[in-house]
């Protein structure tokens, strides 16, 4: 009786982490700019993959997997958003620009660019990233 529990508990994760990895993906494919892929990628890709680590956790039921398995999920919760922070940040200081369904360019006023950094191009049409030009 328990292990059909277990075998359901493992499934569901299975089929939400899968879910939310689906999501990542396509929303790396859909979205207009570089900034709401990484957002995309990180938010739900991280969901997804922690998921599957839980999934994996409550299905091995070994002391050292399911230690393995939380310390892979604590390092993907620490760094991805770390990671994709200072990723954006740097595709910011290097001239992509936010598409146009972004309202506000909170880093407009606050990051001064780097010399050699010309004046923005106007803003991409079809959805593709503007750079500024060298």
């Amino acid at each position: 009786m328990m292990e059909g529990v277990m075998d359901l508990v493992v499934g569901v994760l299975l089929v939400v982490g899968a879910f939310f990895a689906l999501v990542a993906a396509i929303g790396l494919v859909r979205l207009d700019d570089v900034y709401m892929r990484m957002h995309a990628a990180s938010k739900a890709g991280t969901l997804g993959s922690g998921v599957l680590l839980l999934a994996l956790a409550v299905d091995s039921q070994e002391l050292d997997v399911v230690t393995r398995a939380i310390a892979g999920l604590v390092f993907f919760m620490l760094t991805a958003p770390i990671s994709a922070h200072l990723l954006a940040r740097a595709a910011y200081l290097v001239g992509y620009r936010p598409c146009k369904a972004t309202y506000r360019d909170a880093l407009a006023d606050t990051i001064v660019k780097p010399e050699g950094l010309g004046q923005p191009e106007t803003q991409a049409d079809d959805g593709e990233d503007a750079k500024y030009t060298h």
